[in-house]
């Protein structure tokens, strides 16, 4: 469905700043560019990873539309799959899992994200939110540093690739309310309160 992105041209908004007209970015990976990534601004955002990895892209593929455009869809099937272990480990329901990751798959709201390469911080933010809460959900079943290090790493990565994801741990704790059910929203009786 969305391979066909990879015959497509760079949009006249925003994808020149991200890429074709952006010298940090046309330069490949460089020492230099590693420390703008960090240090910049540009766009009105500050997402070192996502300038990495646009970086990573011209490195690899030069400036050629189509390749930057599959690495998105790469990114949206990682995310998909990504859903969908969240989703089953969570609730043991793999094939409600799959029905609901195959909606995420197709969703139009995703073609933004997918057909537009300066979108990139959507899809990249994405794939490490699902992994920091897919490691909270293995985390609350078998705790342990290492598993604990991994939902925090996760995390700052994703802030590092769009700061949306600051709400992540509000999303946990609705995890721990469903379908963990590890919290519950229900007030306690007066009988609990007030015992007799």
């Amino acid at each position: 469905m969305y391979g066909q992105v990879g015959g497509f041209g760079f949009v006249n908004f925003d994808d020149g700043r991200y890429v074709y007209q952006n010298p940090h970015v046309r330069a490949g990976l460089t020492w230099d560019g590693v420390r703008w990534a960090f240090t910049a601004f540009d766009a009105s955002n500050w997402h070192p990873l996502t300038w990495l990895s646009h970086m990573l892209d011209v490195q690899l593929f030069g400036v050629e539309p189509g390749w930057h455009h599959l690495v998105n869809v790469l990114l949206h099937a990682v995310d998909t799959v990504l859903l969908f272990l969240l989703l089953e480990t969570a609730t043991g329901k793999a094939w409600r899992s799959a029905a609901v990751a195959a909606l995420f798959a197709v969703h139009p709201l995703h073609v933004e994200s997918v057909a537009w390469i300066a979108e990139r911080k959507d899809v990249l933010s994405t794939a490490f939110g699902l992994l920091a809460m897919l490691a909270y959900v293995r985390w609350t079943r078998r705790r342990g540093a290492g598993g604990h290090l991994l939902i925090v790493a996760a995390f700052v990565l994703s802030l590092l690739s769009k700061p949306m994801l600051v709400t992540l741990p509000l999303l946990l704790l609705l995890l721990d309310v469903w379908p963990l059910r590890r919290l519950s929203l229900q007030a306690p009786s007066a009988t609990t309160v007030f015992p007799s």
